[in-house]
């Protein structure tokens, strides 16, 4: 048994549609046996995703405590912080990105997020560098992520219902982001360290943490979205006990460059990244449509 071949998908919506209408349908499947099976639940993402709806699903998904750990990229904190306040604009794939620049605005796909958001997060993080400063130099990656969160939840003029890094600080999941400094965040925390000058954030303070984690789980289970640093951190960890358990993938981008964000999950397996006992599967589409429909899936099943 080293896929989902032998699961079964039952009458689920699509299971019998073929292509990746059957992927989802297997998706929903692996998902709900992780959580049957009490396994340890890793969720990664990419930044992109923040910015978009989906933001919504992370913070559920915290504030449910259906996830016990959230690994991503330093543009996530950056996202859910200033959404916390302001919200981005919606514009389209073909616009002008000179008249854009001109005004001040920058361009996600579609999404379109102005200057003044990221004033908004220079302001918002100056009280927070300070606190960090004070109480645990150097802090790790996830405790800045926490200290965001629980910022947020003690502000009142925030959207704190809105926020997956709100959610995770009260429940208790931990946010680890080993790319912390490739952000507005990590711009940010160069420039407070013109003052502060012995100010520093260690990654490798996580690494300890996490890999305990791992260690003491009886099973794991990864759900996967996107690729680079945020995926292969998650995966990578799990090689610490013998690969994932259960893996849930959703990309768009393709394996023949070999690249990993365009890898399958049963190329895991060959580096022990995804167990050979795994039930495993990757959908291909866009997580704004597929991530939505495998999680309605999940919770009404």
């Amino acid at each position: 048994m080293n896929n989902v071949m032998d699961i079964k998908i039952g009458e689920l919506p699509g299971s019998n549609t073929g292509f990746q209408a059957t992927q989802l349908a297997k998706a929903v499947e692996v998902i709900k046996l992780m959580k049957k099976e009490n396994a340890l639940v890793l969720l990664s993402f990419t930044s992109n995703m923040v910015a978009s709806g989906l933001r919504g699903i992370f913070a559920e998904l915290c504030e449910k405590k259906f996830v016990d750990v959230i690994i991503t990229a330093g543009g996530s904190i950056d996202h859910d912080l200033i959404r916390s306040y302001d919200d981005y604009l919606v514009g389209d794939f073909s616009m002008d990105d000179s008249a854009l620049h001109k005004k001040g605005i920058n361009r996600i796909g579609n999404i379109l997020v102005p200057n003044e958001r990221y004033e908004l997060l220079e302001e918002k993080m100056k009280p927070i560098f300070e606190k960090l400063y004070a109480e645990c130099n150097p802090c790790s990656a996830s405790e800045m992520a926490k200290e965001i969160g629980l910022a947020i939840g003690n502000d009142k003029k925030a959207k704190k219902e809105t926020s997956f890094l709100y959610w995770a600080a009260k429940n208790g999941i931990p946010v680890y982001c080993p790319g912390i400094t490739d952000s507005a965040i990590g711009l940010q925390t160069y420039f407070f360290k013109q003052r502060k000058k012995d100010f520093g954030i260690d990654i490798t303070k996580d690494m300890p943490k996490l890999g305990q984690i791992i260690l003491d789980a009886e099973k794991t289970g990864g759900i996967v979205l996107g690729g680079g640093i945020s995926k292969h951190h998650t995966i990578a960890v799990n090689i610490l006990r013998g690969g994932l358990d259960y893996a849930v993938y959703v990309t768009t981008s393709s394996p023949w460059d070999g690249s990993l964000s365009g890898a399958r999950t049963q190329e895991a397996v060959s580096w022990g990244k995804v167990a050979e006992t795994a039930k495993h599967v990757t959908v291909d589409g866009d997580a704004t449509i597929t991530v939505p429909l495998i999680m309605k899936g999940v919770f009404e099943r």
